[in-house]
């Protein structure tokens, strides 16, 4: 079982856990203050359980826990792999696995290896390297090897592809109509090349494929025990989506997405987030293996790739972080279509993404970083359609006008706001802080950033200022 708790010191049930053999212990921003705070806390953890698997979703850009409260140094996926430079990548993956490492993290559920194939994706989109399978399969496994090296193990995520889906799999079911060859033909790809590159986990995704099987993928023996183990070869541990995640739906009622991950061959299974359903998943799988439902070689068959997985995780930095490099990846990831830098500081309306959800929602945005190097420069942030879209642009005046969206071309709010600025302001700079499918709203007056990390808002804020 993966493990989660409230705050940043483990409570007494999680001690006994770990006492007594626990496997892994998920972390997110809210256990964590800094990384001086992080090494202790994971050292707390392993005086219990030396062999315990501490884990953290650390993918940079938009999806960080150890810097949520600073906003991640190296950008996301999409920017890498717009880039285009496998070094970079791998490099890229060195210095947060070094920084994983020096912090007592020896799980990152990284790198995503899904597809960027459907524009209206709501939960993939930048976290992807891309469009094309090749691309991202070479990148995932710059990737994985990158975070490796620092004997952090890799997670290449969600087997067997959650880009094609438009439904957040957080909210609701997932279903994609594409076929075995269809998936053979795409999805696949990066997880064979993951695998060839040694990667050490793999995470499901709730996904239903109809034309595999009926059911989503993470309780699917088809896809575990035979895509994934049979015909890829993957001998590593298997670990599941979020369980308490909509599409699954385990709680504090039900343990049922645990128990049926583990029969179908999943090896790590990641609890919801409330202490009351974590007991219930401890007890109803206690009680399948007891009855047999779950025969008990299967469990112990999860157990050892586990524990294999701990001894081989000794997460030590082999060099130190270089956040340097989330700096220039984020620059050279820009789409710069406008003419550049503005004249002056501008007056900015701030629809775009933010860098930390743990963060101030005016501080963590490009108005934010703006603001920061150009004091002079003033905006409005806006979560929804703005009231009186005319009074908005007039506060503005003469100066230069910014308009920073995030995928405007699946939300009509945005997309609309975009058509109603330019009308009245036609030399408007459109900023894109998603994935760029929305460049074709502003031809010749866009700037795509690629994701709303710290380190692409403050590269795009250099660029519309002219800093070096």
């Amino acid at each position: 079982m993966l493990a989660r708790f409230p705050g940043r010191q483990p409570p007494d049930w999680l001690r006994r856990w770990l006492d007594d053999g626990l496997g892994g212990v998920l972390l997110f921003a809210p256990n964590i203050a800094s990384q001086a705070q992080l090494r202790e806390l994971t050292a707390e953890l392993r005086a219990h359980n030396p062999d315990v698997l501490i884990a953290a979703d650390e993918e940079g850009g938009v999806v960080t826990r150890i810097e949520a409260r600073t906003g991640s140094s190296y950008p996301g996926n999409a920017v890498l792999g717009a880039v285009d430079d496998t070094g970079l990548t791998r490099r890229v993956a060195s210095s947060m696995g070094a920084m994983l490492a020096g912090c007592g993290v020896n799980l990152g559920l990284a790198p995503v290896a899904d597809i960027d194939s459907n524009p209206e994706n709501p939960i993939i989109g930048v976290r992807s390297f891309g469009a094309d399978p090749e691309r991202v399969a070479a990148h995932t496994a710059a990737f994985v090897a990158g975070l490796q090296s620092h004997r952090v193990a890799a997670c290449a995520k969600h087997f067997p592809g959650h880009g094609g889906t438009s439904t957040d799999s957080h909210v609701g079911l997932p279903v994609v109509g594409a076929s075995l060859p269809d998936l053979r033909e795409a999805d696949l790809l990066p997880f064979t090349a993951a695998i060839g590159a040694g990667v050490r986990s793999v995470m499901t995704a709730h996904v239903v494929f109809p034309e595999v099987d009926t059911v989503p993928a993470t309780i699917s023996g088809r896809f575990l025990r035979g895509l994934l183990r049979e015909e890829l070869g993957f001998d590593g541990v298997i670990v599941t989506d979020a369980l308490g995640m909509a599409a699954i739906g385990d709680s504090e009622a039900s343990a049922e997405g645990a128990v049926r991950a583990l029969a179908a061959g999943a090896d790590l299974l990641c609890l919801p987030g409330e202490w009351a359903a974590q007991w219930r998943a401890r007890d109803t799988l206690a009680s399948a293996v007891r009855t047999g439902a779950v025969p008990a070689a299967r469990v112990e068959e999860s157990a050892a790739r586990v524990r294999a997985l701990g001894a081989w995780a000794r997460a030590r930095p082999v060099s130190a972080p270089d956040p340097a490099l989330g700096a220039e990846a984020a620059r050279r990831g820009l789409l710069v279509d406008a003419k550049l830098p503005l004249p002056g500081p501008p007056y900015v309306i701030d629809a775009g993404g933010r860098m930390s959800s743990v963060l101030d929602d005016a501080d963590a945005s490009l108005l934010g970083v703006l603001r920061s190097r150009a004091p002079a420069a003033d905006g409005v942030r806006l979560s929804g359609p703005p009231g009186d879209l005319d009074a908005l642009i007039a506060r503005g005046g003469t100066r230069p006008l910014v308009l920073a969206v995030c995928d405007a071309h699946r939300r009509p709010w945005q997309a609309d706001l975009v058509r109603g600025v330019l009308a009245q302001r036609p030399d408007t700079l459109v900023v894109g802080t998603g994935t760029v499918h929305d460049a074709a709203l502003a031809e010749g007056n866009y700037l795509g950033t690629r994701g709303s990390g710290r380190t692409s808002l403050e590269a795009a804020a250099d660029v519309v200022l002219g800093r070096p």
